[in-house]
């Protein structure tokens, strides 16, 4: 069986060497435009910090070994043609051309044919944007590049285009380096994988340690002699040293739609759960392959590394007659923002409301371990769940507590199909040093439950936000103390230690709603059942309490 797979990065030496284990017959070749093989891109912002101090180990196994042609030929019996491009396929003889990088031709049979081809970076057609110091950030030669401008100035003003994963990671990395950064995002917020309230707090982190958010803000022009001096938006212009485009990718299926194969709904290759496409002696895996999102059934587009390898693992085992399949994706990412971190899974808010559920959903701050231990670090977590089946549809999770153990209960509760009631059940190990006794999420779940069940009734802070705005006849009952109230309070909330509640009771007006918080609204909902009980008809708390209010505080 001849075997030959265009895309050297991530999907498709996973696909080659799986193969090569399950069949020790298969001649497995390798095509790949570029130089490197294998090697982490995920981690390019971390080796332009220096975190990552030689790109050596972006390509290297976890004993050190670099992953090049040679090691491909020796350990897995690969044979791998870099600095070669495939330039095209033709499906009725099953052959590919390539054209190597001196320009000689040649033409390789096939059997099953892998494209592993990835995805390009989207280029917007921005008047200057041939200038000198605009950069991509697609490959290690990218990063290189990057490297070499940073390191030939003492201090850059940098302005990142996009603040999507790539753009917020590197404008870490870029703040280390001793950068003025500025990240300008068109759509209202950064981070579009998380629900507003959540990026809020992510905007809100990054402008505290210097790094300027202009969000709703569109690019207009890049300004400069030889090389880019400034960029003009429709909100004003920034100083540029250098730019790093970072809008996003787009599947890179140039030779598939040449060869007549099925290009899906969002323009990366249709494939079935076996990474098959539409021509059963071709499958597509990685970046270039549509993927399927598990809890709506429908195709969407989800390019992480991740995802690539399992991919290329299916393939390989549908290619060597080995029973498997990918079941789909839950858009499951995080990353590191300072001393943040920011993840997701499942559906967002919007998502869930837009394919037809009812959704419920909390937000819920909470220490990621019991506040008596020093290293317990604030976590802020939303849940979003449908009202009619109570199954969990989507977490998100954002601070400096430990966020990866919660979102990834997350996704097994999403893989599993379980409803709220069951992941607040879950059996999660405990000891102090590690989680609350009450793990966050299980708190969450039950936050859940309560307002499903008709215990508690929720706002969310930015809704409460609006309401004040607009100048909403309502209480805003702060039940925290007077010592949390001289550190931060919301101008206008009438205030009452929860405590007192029982006794002053008197001083609020039943014919008005009452909106109830504290700092994570535990209290804000004790005092709704008491007012409750009282006979206060319209009562409500407000989610997440003081810790996720999205507008201005008054300090001190």
């Amino acid at each position: 069986m001849k075997v030959v797979v265009i895309g050297g990065v991530a999907a498709g030496p996973k696909a080659a060497s799986r193969i090569r284990r399950l069949c020790d017959t298969a001649e497995v070749t390798v095509i790949e435009k570029g130089e490197f093989l294998s090697y982490a891109g995920c981690g390019l912002p971390y080796y332009i910090s220096g975190m990552v101090k030689d790109q050596s180990e972006l390509m290297a196994t976890a004993v050190g070994t670099v992953r090049d042609s040679v090691f491909f030929r020796n350990v897995k019996d690969v044979h791998v043609r870099n600095h070669t491009e495939a330039t095209a396929i033709d499906r009725e003889n099953k052959t590919v051309e390539i054209r190597a990088e001196n320009g000689e031709t040649e033409t390789l049979d096939y059997d099953k044919l892998v494209l592993a081809t990835g995805a390009e970076s989207f280029i917007p057609p921005i008047s200057g944007i041939g200038l000198k110091n605009i950069f991509n950030l697609k490959d290690i030669h990218d990063a290189d590049r990057i490297k070499e401008t940073l390191a030939s100035h003492k201090a850059l003003n940098a302005v990142i285009v996009g603040g999507g994963l790539i753009g917020v990671e590197v404008a870490e990395a870029f703040q280390e380096m001793g950068c003025r950064i500025t990240v300008v995002e068109f759509l209202p917020h950064i981070l579009p994988m998380m629900d507003p309230e959540m990026a809020m707090l992510v905007e809100g982190h990054f402008e505290s340690k210097g790094v300027k958010i202009q969000t709703g803000t569109r690019v207009m022009e890049f300004v400069g002699s030889d090389q880019v001096e400034k960029v003009i938006t429709d909100q004003g212009e920034f100083p540029a040293d250098i730019v790093i485009m970072a809008v996003g990718v787009r599947p890179a299926t140039k030779l598939a739609v040449e060869c007549g194969l099925e290009i899906g709904p969002t323009r990366a290759i249709a494939v079935d759960d076996c990474m098959q496409t539409s021509d059963p002696d071709i499958y597509a895996v990685g970046d270039c392959a549509e993927k399927t999102n598990m809890i709506t059934g429908k195709p969407c587009y989800v390019p992480l590394g991740s995802t690539a390898n399992k991919e290329g693992r299916v393939a390989a085992n549908a290619i060597c007659g080995r029973d498997d399949s990918f079941p789909g994706v839950l858009g499951s990412a995080i990353c590191k923002i300072f001393d943040f971190s920011v993840a997701r899974t499942g559906l967002g808010e919007k998502e869930a409301r837009e394919a037809g559920y009812d959704v419920v959903t909390c937000q819920a701050p909470a220490p990621d371990k019991p506040h008596f231990i020093p290293t317990a670090k604030p976590l802020f977590l939303k849940l979003i769940a449908d009202r009619r089946t109570r199954k969990l549809l989507g977490a998100q999770a954002t601070g400096p507590g430990n966020a990866d153990r919660r979102i990834d209960i997350a996704v097994t509760a999403l893989t599993a199909g379980m409803t709220v009631d069951q992941l607040a059940n879950l059996d999660l190990s405990y000891a102090p040093p590690f989680s609350p006794a009450m793990d966050n999420i299980l708190a969450a779940a039950n936050i859940l439950r309560n307002k499903m069940d008709g215990f508690m009734d929720g706002l969310r802070p930015a809704e409460v936000m609006e309401m004040l705005e607009r100048g909403d006849n309502f209480t805003l009952l702060d039940v925290r103390s007077p010592a949390e109230l001289e550190q931060m309070r919301i101008e206008g909330a009438t205030h009452i230690p929860l405590g007192a509640v029982r006794r002053r009771m008197g001083e609020l007006d039943k014919n008005k709603p009452v909106v109830a918080f504290c700092k994570i609204s535990l209290r804000g909902y004790e005092a709704a059942l008491i007012l409750k009980q009282a006979g206060f008809t319209d009562v409500k708390v407000m989610d997440g309490g003081i810790l996720m209010w999205p507008g201005k505080l008054i300090r001190g």
